[in-house]
């Protein structure tokens, strides 16, 4: 069982967000606030995110993804709340999908 604040974001990032660094900047700041999920590209040059946490820590993670590393340029995040699934404390980057 989940606590009641734990909830689950999955985004897609639009913009200059492939060869800059998105990734790996969306894991550090994802494990600094203790979420556990995955960040991945997409063959289409897209980010995809998908988080489970606190909510206060997935709203600040959501802004992050807005804002990006520097050398990002973030058009816009398609962002949306899901039931969590249980993951663990880990946070990874995965192949492109």
């Amino acid at each position: 069982m989940t606590p009641a604040d734990h909830k689950r974001l999955h985004a897609v990032v639009r913009g200059r967000v492939q060869g800059v660094g998105y990734r790996f900047t969306a894991q550090q700041e994802a494990r600094k606030l203790g979420l556990g999920g995955w960040v991945c590209n997409r063959p289409d040059g897209t980010v995809e995110v998908d988080a489970e946490g606190p909510a206060d820590a997935l709203e600040a993670f959501l802004s992050f993804l807005h804002r990006g590393p520097l050398g990002a340029h973030v058009d816009g995040v398609e962002s949306e709340w899901l039931a969590p699934q249980g993951s663990g404390p880990s946070f990874e980057v995965r192949r492109t999908s």
